[in-house]
């Protein structure tokens, strides 16, 4: 009875988060310890991302940087989140990952101090982004997206059943009033990303 019932209560907190927060009420670090609110990217479309500096996908910080440099005058923010929870792939400190970001990819988005995204200790902002978008599967056309199915399987059956952030460079775009209109897999095509942060920002286009 006592498991049912905190389980009940765990559903019901769930639910109250993702019925009355809006992620413009949500406080974040930035790579100097600064607190920031998000409210101050309101009217943005915003793309926000978890990554890691020694994995497969870092690469994709290049993608990353040409997107923002092509979009952000019309209302782009990226929002980068290192996170060392996937195969300890995010050493170091949020300043050492910086200086190795700036120095191999120049990127100029935004880039915040280390989180988790996932567990007991997981961002609160993470906590209302997976209640948004849940995780929907990796490409299984890709040869990257089904190894990456193939080894979560092998470790629990039902991975695909939560949704939780399963690895690097997960994205989630989000619409100029705040709402959480996609969640991509690092596996994710960038051109596809492109096509979607263009009918965001279609109004200015």
């Amino acid at each position: 009875m006592k498991k049912i019932v905190l389980l009940l209560m765990v559903m019901i907190g769930v639910q109250s988060l993702s019925a009355q927060s809006s992620i413009y009420e949500f406080n974040v670090k930035d790579e100097t310890g600064k607190e920031i609110s998000l409210s101050e990217f309101k009217g943005k479309v915003m793309l926000v991302v978890n990554t890691a500096t020694r994995c497969g996908f870092t690469p994709q910080y290049k993608e990353l940087e040409a997107l923002y440099e092509k979009y952000s005058k019309d209302g782009l923010i990226i929002l980068d989140f290192p996170c060392n929870q996937f195969g300890q792939q995010a050493p170091g400190t949020i300043q050492e990952i910086h200086q190795f970001c700036t120095a191999n990819f120049d990127i100029q988005f935004p880039q915040f101090d280390k989180i988790d995204v996932n567990g007991e200790n997981e961002s609160p902002l993470y906590t209302y982004l997976k209640s948004q978008k849940g995780f929907e599967g990796f490409d299984l056309n890709d040869r990257i997206g089904k190894a990456l199915d193939e080894m979560f399987r092998k470790k629990n059956p039902e991975y695909d059943k939560t949704s939780d952030i399963k690895w690097n460079f997960t994205k989630f775009l989000i619409s100029r009033d705040g709402q959480v209109v996609k969640r991509y897999e690092p596996t994710d095509k960038m051109s596809d990303i492109e096509f979607d942060v263009q009918k965001e920002l279609a109004p200015t286009f």
